[in-house]
């Protein structure tokens, strides 16, 4: 027969007739209305209603079409333009019968006769079913990879996988954490006791429908038993569970039952989120209304997905853990609060970083009525960011006792943030914290209320900002020294500024600068230096972006006075023996004033013999005596000799030798303060409260 011979009608049924029956993808035919006139499908369950309930129906009355009008216009499109549509993923499910959702991807082309007339289209359905199924399957794996564990938070993580499990994967998704581990203690061994309690951490579900939930979120309580939630954190076995009205144990849980009946919920897995024999918590999924019941490919989906989360969630709770106790450090490191001097009131405002960092603050009172005002911040985050500030406090004070100048004083720090750098690098290579390198930023500032003026050091941290009692705000230009524990760099450098009554400094860590909008952000706040600081405080954290990522936020507020005049006096002193008996004369003199009482201000009068009797013998002019009434009594010599005074224990014959063994004795504490101009011996006494007349 040659190649351009017609095919009889007869030769041409048996061709459609073989091509329906044996044809390995599903066959569909059309009419020009899209009235079903043949039907092949791979799935028998779509077909195997009677003929007459199919032929020459329209295809939306027999199926339930996924967005059966896009259908329509494909199928119609095809009949008008006659250009074929390939691959277009329909979901198929008997018209009104329950059962599953089958996919096919549907190519459609235009029927004609062989004088061109249109007569229907031949659509090709290939089962898909499966494919789809496992694309779904991963994408949901995938998602789960990528957006649960983002942060160090444990409800944050139960929160995200919620998110990408509904509803790819579940029409309500409820997940339970051991309320231990949220707080960051270590997880129970299986199998978990019944009256351990459980915290609901996340749940969600699709639809616009609200949903009713046997517990809120938040709630916290054991687990009902018996059942399979139970179950599942008592062997950490996973449970598919098809869920009907006469389900035996939800009887015995009337919340659960009256949240299952209202959402149509008809199949349930239960997932452990355990990890090395420990339980973490329990992930349930549920599908309702017309979404096909779960399947032993699903549980296997679910467990990989609990596996991931439950690694996730012992990470944020170890991170937790590391948090609080970084956090505890801390508290303790810094003080309560700022302590405000005579001649300086403070306040202070400390944005935590989300992971803990090593920021810190500190006021404290030094000889001579001054104050020191400190903020650092040591490199890095938690436990260890929050050592190394405890041990830089610690040095910090003890060189200050030694009333060195602040850039004296940075230098001697940097030397034992150096040590401590060496120590964390000679650590063994398995060591994390071998890794990390130690170093910090801070300013050390001393503010003098006699000269009024502050002197200022940096140690790679930004310079302050001063707002002058007019209202005019400004960065001071510092010169800063290399960060404590870096790279060798400039030495450090201390600057003297004087500073008016009423001004008000401001000490800040580099995290301010960060979560700040604009650059003069502190300064805009400090604009009407006259408010209450922690007003001033609070104008300064309402600006700030919410962005802790960077570090701790803190800001270190202090307001200087003017020392009062009439509570300090200052004598010169000529170098002459009688000098002493003129100096026990002023000093008397000024005491009963001050009306401070007998005692002390006998062993006043002896400490001042003293002081003023070596700065005689051994000092150089010019000599002078300064009295300073504050919460202590200060007595200060000062000459200018650089030499320093040496306390001896004198021989039972020796005639001299003793004088600063008595002050140490007399005295509260004593010490030596250097100055380019000399040194200044200094002494401080406990007043005693003044009596009150009855």
């Amino acid at each position: 027969m040659a190649h351009n011979e017609a095919i009889s009608p007869v030769k041409g049924a048996a061709v459609l007739e073989a091509l329906f029956d044996q044809s390995p993808t599903g066959l569909l035919i059309l009419d020009t209305e899209l009235r079903i006139l043949r039907i092949h499908l791979i799935r028998p369950v779509l077909h195997e209603a009677p003929p007459r309930q199919i032929i020459g129906r329209h295809i939306t009355d027999v199926y339930d079409l996924s967005a059966p009008g896009e259908v329509e216009a494909m199928l119609h499109g095809v009949l008008e333009s006659g250009t074929p549509a390939r691959g277009r993923l329909v979901a198929v499910r008997p018209k009104s019968a329950p059962g599953p959702e089958y996919l096919f991807s549907v190519s459609a082309s235009r029927l004609e006769d062989s004088q061109g007339r249109i007569w229907g289209v031949l659509a090709e359905m290939l089962d898909v079913t499966e494919r789809e199924k496992v694309r779904a399957r991963l994408r949901v794996l995938g998602s789960v990879r990528e957006h649960v564990g983002q942060t160090l938070d444990v409800v944050a993580t139960c929160q995200e996988l919620v998110q990408a499990v509904v509803p790819d994967l579940a029409d309500i998704a409820v997940v339970e954490v051991v309320d231990a581990v949220i707080r960051g203690e270590d997880p129970p061994p299986s199998p978990l006791a019944r009256e351990v309690p459980l915290r609901r951490a996340a749940c969600g579900h699709s639809g616009a429908k609200e949903q009713i939930q046997a517990h809120p979120v938040g709630d916290v309580r054991a687990l009902p038993f018996p059942t399979p939630y139970a179950q599942t954190l008592a062997d950490l076995k996973p449970r598919l569970v098809p869920l009907r009205p006469d389900t035996p144990w939800l009887a015995a849980v009337p919340p659960h039952a009256e949240a299952i009946r209202v959402s149509g919920a008809h199949s349930l897995i239960t997932v452990p989120l355990a990890l090395r024999g420990t339980v973490l918590g329990l992930l349930s999924l549920y599908r309702t209304d017309e979404a096909d019941a779960y399947d032993e490919d699903d549980v296997t989906l679910a467990l990989a997905l609990a596996a991931h989360t439950a690694l996730c969630i012992d990470n944020a709770r170890r991170y937790t853990r590391e948090h609080a106790i970084a956090t505890t450090i801390q508290r303790h490191v810094l003080p309560p609060r700022p302590a405000s001097q005579t001649t300086v009131e403070t306040a202070h405002l400390h944005v935590p970083s989300e992971a803990g960092g090593g920021g810190g603050y500190d006021t404290f009172a030094l000889s001579g009525a001054r104050t020191a005002l400190v903020v650092g911040e040591a490199a890095g985050q938690g436990i260890h960011a929050a050592t190394t500030l405890g041990q830089l406090r610690t040095v910090h004070h003890s060189l200050a006792t030694l009333d060195l100048e602040p850039d004296e004083l940075l230098a001697r720090l940097n030397d034992t943030a150096i040590s401590l750098a060496q120590e964390r690098a000679a650590l063994p290579p398995g060591d994390p914290l071998h890794r990390q390198p130690l170093t910090a930023s801070c300013v050390y500032a001393v503010y003098d209320p006699l000269a009024q003026t502050c002197t200022i050091a940096l140690a790679g941290h930004p310079p302050p900002v001063i707002a002058h009692p007019d209202g005019k705000t400004e960065i001071l230009d510092l010169p800063s020294g290399p960060p404590l524990g870096g790279a060798e760099g400039p030495p450090f450098a201390a600057t003297t500024i004087p500073v008016a009554d009423g001004s008000v400094l401001a000490f800040y860590t580099a995290s301010l600068l960060h979560t700040s909008p604009s650059p003069d952000t502190l300064q805009q706040a400090l604009a009407h230096p006259d408010r209450p600081l922690q007003e001033l405080c609070d104008d300064v954290l309402y600006r700030l972006r919410n962005d802790t990522r960077h570090g701790d936020v803190i800001l270190l507020l202090a307001r200087t006075h003017a020392f009062p005049a009439d509570q300090v006096a200052t004598w010169d002193i000529d170098q002459h023996p009688k000098a002493v008996a003129t100096a026990r004369t002023h000093t008397q003199h000024q005491l009963t004033l001050w009306k401070v009482d007998e005692e002390t201000a006998y062993t006043t009068e002896m400490i001042v013999s003293e002081l003023v009797t070596n700065a005689v013998r051994y000092g150089t002019p010019p000599l002078r005596l300064q009295l300073i009434n504050d919460r202590t009594l200060t007595c200060e010599v000062h000459d200018s000799n650089p030499l320093a005074p040496r306390l001896r224990h004198a021989k039972t014959i020796d005639e001299g030798g003793r004088g600063l063994f008595i002050i140490a004795q007399l005295a509260q504490n004593w010490g030596v303060r250097y100055s380019p101009n000399g040194k200044t011996v200094w002494t401080e006494q406990i007043l005693q409260p003044k009596s009150t007349s009855a």
